[in-house]
């Protein structure tokens, strides 16, 4: 007799959703705190260019309290210090050096090394082997976001140092060396900021909302101040000043807050 075949139905299991939890009351409460946290602000001094008190400013601790971040930081500024960095350096290769278009002697028969060409690396006069090349490209990517943040990372390491001085507005109607140095000496007054007549390159930076003729020609004979826009304004240039001057602080807020958005 034939064997009866048994078939088993396969049944399907079907996948139930997690059961999403309610939000609790903690839970919430922390979203809000973080969200009171980026808007917490800081008071700073407004001086005017005579060294006088003019008010005070709110600081956003998203740009002036950010936590030091040394590796992104070093980074950051080693990747700017590369992009500056130009290709000067240049040896010839034995195909670039004049000459060496005949062979010196026959190939056999004279008792002497076989040679092709006069012009080779271990010849006098010939062309140098791994030498250094113009075309070679040091340049690193930097991501804009990372640069955003290492700027804030240095602005709030000297604003937390006292290094950071907000004045309300520069004006100075004519290029003269003289009154750029006697708003620096008024500056100086102010605690923290003696060392602002000095002569070192990198004593004072000056960052403008909008530099002038007459503001860049008047500073450009002051060896310890450097005059930047505040657009420009960079963790390598923030780092390598002794104490930063900020003119317009709620401009400048503006575009500080710009590059928390946009990272440029």
């Amino acid at each position: 007799m034939a064997e009866k075949k048994t078939t088993t139905k396969k049944t399907s299991v079907k996948k139930v959703a997690p059961k999403k939890e309610p939000v609790t009351k903690d839970a919430a409460e922390k979203v809000v705190q973080k969200v009171q946290d980026k808007k917490k602000t800081l008071e700073a001094t407004i001086y005017s260019q005579t060294g006088t008190s003019a008010g005070t400013v709110s600081l956003p601790e998203s740009i002036f309290a950010v936590k030091w971040n040394n590796d992104l930081v070093h980074q950051v500024v080693t990747g700017m210090l590369a992009n500056k960095r130009t290709s000067t350096a240049h040896a010839k290769d034995r195909s670039e050096v004049s000459g060496g278009g005949k062979k010196p002697w026959k190939q056999k028969g004279t008792g002497r090394a076989r040679h092709g060409s006069s012009r080779s690396p271990i010849w006098v006069g010939g062309g140098v082997t791994h030498g250094p090349r113009n075309e070679k490209d040091y340049s690193k990517k930097i991501n804009r976001k990372m640069r955003a943040k290492a700027l804030f990372s240095v602005l709030s390491k000297k604003f937390s140092d006292g290094h950071v001085l907000f004045v309300e507005s520069l004006s100075i109607g004519a290029p003269k060396t003289k009154d750029a140095a006697a708003i620096l000496s008024s500056l100086a007054g102010v605690k923290g900021f003696e060392s602002l007549t000095s002569k070192k390159k990198t004593a004072a930076l000056i960052a403008l909302p909008e530099i002038t003729e007459a503001i860049k020609k008047s500073f450009s004979n002051i060896p310890g101040a450097t005059v930047i826009a505040t657009a420009e304004l960079s963790a390598l240039s923030a780092l390598n000043a002794s104490r930063l001057v900020i003119i317009d602080p709620k401009k400048a807020l503006e575009l500080f807050e710009k590059k928390t958005v946009s990272g440029k």
